[in-house]
């Protein structure tokens, strides 16, 4: 097991990880931008190096910099979190050859991985169900053609894509152009890879996903669902365990080809696969994404595995300790997204509590909100022994939550969790107008 620890990251995923690695034992070494002197991981950790200006540019996606930092320190491993370098494979292959362990899948897989229209290949070669598409397209004309043969609409995706960027509704020939060149420059913006590709537009549908963990010895798990329908702009809202629209067979059935198409394509690691379910209960396989995910906590709350500290294990050679069968799934968790609406400074902090609430964050009296970083500030999560108890749940925390000083989305959070489409479970990706 690794006794240092770099977190190349900022924000409530830096204080969640180094939580985890002080309840493990291990020695922590956090990095942060000068925007992020007084912030609350810099604390925490045993250990901090400043790596730049404010821009993410030059500081926490500074590879050489974050290396530097860990060569430095004396630590053995970096954990990348989620965003910045955490899907990056050169960067990953950087940490080798400096001798450093990422903690992530290894940089030929996540290369190969990475590319969702390389991925879906290696997916069809599966039991599981692929949406229609294409490979990486040529040109606008090439996307012309192959639209067609799919039939309109479609989706015009970002091979690199991630977090919703990089993405346009096609409805018909005459917006094609013009969203290629958009999502083109989107995507090279955000990923520096401008390349796309087609899949066919599945609707009306939901988006769920699988939580899976594999180690190098052969093993792999699924830790259920979680629906992440609850979208603006194909960024998520709200997302929870177990989706209301998975039945007990429909999970038994998705779970068995999941965790073999893991094993088939040689993924070590945490990761997540993503589907979209349609109304007549089939689930197409749409992408993966090769690291911790932003709403881990709910799968958490719901089967009581610390998924960063397995995470953490997997990557210094440590075989998953419990089997499929072993996993319980009891109850229902529920995850709001909370998100500054502009920047600001906090003047006040209030906390919910009681059993089984969780907020994740690393806002504390002080903390400013700059321009910089991503709007994510916190994360809201319940969870109770059925859905109808953990909505109550989740509506009070709402309630009690107190965020002064920095303007959130807690009150559309709880319009949302108080809708009545919302309560019933029957609801789809067109809850937030998303067509």
């Amino acid at each position: 097991m690794f006794s240092k620890i770099l977190i190349a990251n900022r924000g409530e995923i830096a204080v969640r990880i180094i939580r985890a690695c002080k309840e493990m034992g291990i020695s922590t070494v956090a990095v942060y931008s000068q925007a992020d002197r007084n912030a609350l991981h810099v604390a925490l950790a045993d250990e901090s190096y400043c790596i730049g200006a404010p821009e993410a540019s030059d500081s926490y996606l500074n590879e050489e910099r974050i290396i530097s930092a860990a060569v430095l320190s004396g630590a053995q491993a970096i954990h990348p979190g989620y965003g910045f370098l955490s899907e990056n494979a050169h960067f990953a292959r950087l940490c080798r050859k400096n001798g450093l362990v990422f903690i992530g899948p290894d940089p030929d897989s996540m290369e190969r991985l990475s590319d969702k229209a390389v991925l879906k290949e290696l997916i069809a070669g599966t039991k599981l169900q692929v949406i229609p598409g294409t490979k990486a397209l040529e040109d606008v004309s090439e996307a012309k053609a192959r639209a067609e043969q799919l039939g309109y609409p479609v989706m015009l995706k970002a091979c690199a894509g991630g977090g919703g960027r990089g993405i346009r509704l096609i409805r018909g020939e005459e917006d094609l152009e013009t969203a290629w060149l958009q999502a083109g420059s989107e995507a090279l913006a955000a990923f520096g890879d401008g390349s796309l590709y087609l899949e066919k537009y599945v609707f009306p549908a939901r988006h769920v996903e699988l939580q899976i963990m594999a180690d190098e010895h052969g093993n792999a798990v699924c830790l259920g669902e979680r629906d992440c329908s609850l979208q603006r702009r194909n960024q998520k809202l709200i997302e929870e365990t177990p989706s209301p629209a998975v039945t007990p067979a429909m999970r038994a059935d998705i779970i068995a080809p999941a965790v073999e198409a893991v094993k088939q394509i040689g993924y070590v690691g945490v990761g997540t696969l993503e589907f979209l379910l349609d109304r007549e209960g089939n689930f197409w396989f749409m992408e993966m994404n090769v690291r911790l995910q932003v709403e881990h906590c709910v799968t958490e709350m719901l089967t009581g595995i610390d998924i960063v500290k397995w995470q953490i294990r997997i990557a210094a050679g440590i075989p998953l300790s419990f089997r499929q069968e072993e996993i319980r799934m009891s109850g229902s968790a529920i995850e709001c997204r909370i998100n500054a609406l502009s920047c600001g400074t906090l003047n006040m902090l209030h906390i919910p509590g009681g059993p089984s609430v969780r907020f994740e964050t690393a806002l504390i009296d002080g903390t400013s909100v700059t321009p910089y970083y991503d709007s994510l500030v916190g994360k809201l999560i319940v969870h109770a022994a059925t859905r109808e108890e953990a909505l109550r749940k989740l509506s009070a925390a709402l309630c009690e939550l107190v965020i002064d000083g920095i303007p959130t989305n807690i009150e559309e959070q709880l319009r949302i969790v108080e809708d009545e489409r919302f309560i019933s479970g029957n609801y789809d990706l067109t809850f937030m107008g998303n067509r």
